[in-house]
């Protein structure tokens, strides 16, 4: 398979919208050649019996159902808080919106 061309990273990088040089156009076409070539070298070692995976180890979320259990009043949860508001912390404002 040929190489990626400088002329394919210019595209890809007008594509981005990044303005790259001309020493960088060269040395990223290499860097990006060298990642398709990994890439390819490990699509010949996948067999048809090994199924394509993003993790080693199956992942599993572990989840618990949701119990009401006792915790803190409104009033003792704002007991320390410095400034609050109807039964709500009262932080500055930093987006500037209402």
């Amino acid at each position: 398979m040929p190489g990626i061309t400088r002329e394919e990273v210019a595209h890809l990088a007008r594509l981005a919208r990044l303005e790259l040089k001309a020493e960088e156009l060269d040395h990223f076409a290499t860097q990006l050649d060298d990642i398709i070539g990994a890439v390819a070298r490990v699509s010949e070692v996948a067999d048809q019996d090994v199924p394509p995976t993003s993790h080693p180890l199956p992942l599993t979320n572990v989840m618990r159902p949701d119990e009401v259990r006792p915790s803190l009043t409104p009033e003792q949860a704002l007991s320390g808080a410095p400034a609050q508001e109807q039964q709500r912390f009262k932080v500055p404002q930093i987006l500037g919106e209402e």
